[in-house]
């Protein structure tokens, strides 16, 4: 067997030995849930887009064009039904996240695709959502238990492109918590408004800065699709 493919067989191997997180809508759950019912999730992520703090389920129920019975059906209140649609959403970016890490990717690739991936969460991060979002204690525990699922993957990609010799012999428990936490940093609502840039722009920016600076040796393969320098 090639070296290749054993690092493609040790690096699946390792990110499937890291816990997910729990989630809020049990998976048996989720799949009783009717057309209609994923729908109404799915159209709540556009109406929380604008904030939710001063919403009733009567009111959401309106702009929805749906029953006050279809939205107690899913949770028993409005900050519930927050926690259901973040999750749900923190969940479909994640598989896709896993997703971007293809057979035969180097290490720090599969950092920068995993990464670029899974800050498309904050990437319609506004003000008002992030403003009433943290006023929320169990959706401010609900994305820090996402977030640590970021930093464990993150952390066993830097791990082993340390064990390959591909970056010197770093802190990678301490790059992988900077790196795994620049989106919900730049998505806080005292933050948005001071970036140039939006929150998942400037976090890509960022995890580009630092990788490059992990693999400043001659010795480090370049990134997939780019030339050296």
């Amino acid at each position: 067997m090639s070296a290749t493919l054993v690092d493609v067989d040790e690096t699946g191997r390792r990110i499937r030995s890291v816990p997910a997180p729990h989630p809020v809508l049990e998976r048996d759950r989720e799949r009783q849930l009717t057309a209609r019912q994923r729908d109404v999730l799915d159209q709540l992520g556009t109406v929380f887009e604008d904030g939710f703090a001063d919403l009733t389920m009567a009111e959401l129920a309106a702009r929805l064009n749906c029953s006050l019975r279809t939205l107690y059906s899913l949770a028993p209140s409005r900050d519930e039904l927050v926690l259901i649609v973040v999750d749900r959403n923190l969940w479909r970016i994640g598989r896709t996240a896993r997703d971007a890490i293809v057979p035969g990717m180097a290490p720090l690739d599969a950092v920068r695709a995993y990464l670029r991936a899974a800050t498309v969460a904050v990437s319609r991060a506004t003000p008002a959502f992030a403003r009433d979002l943290a006023t929320v204690p169990t959706a401010r525990r609900l994305r820090a238990g996402h977030n640590e699922y970021l930093f464990n993957i993150t952390r066993t990609l830097l791990d082993l492109a340390v064990e390959r010799g591909d970056i010197a012999d770093v802190d990678t428990a301490a790059v992988a918590r900077v790196l795994a936490g620049l989106g919900s940093a730049f998505a806080d609502p005292d933050v948005i408004s001071t970036l140039r840039d939006s929150p998942k722009d400037a976090a890509d920016a960022v995890v580009d800065v630092i990788l490059r600076g992990l693999c400043a040796s001659p010795s480090c393969p370049p990134p997939a699709g780019r030339g050296r320098r």
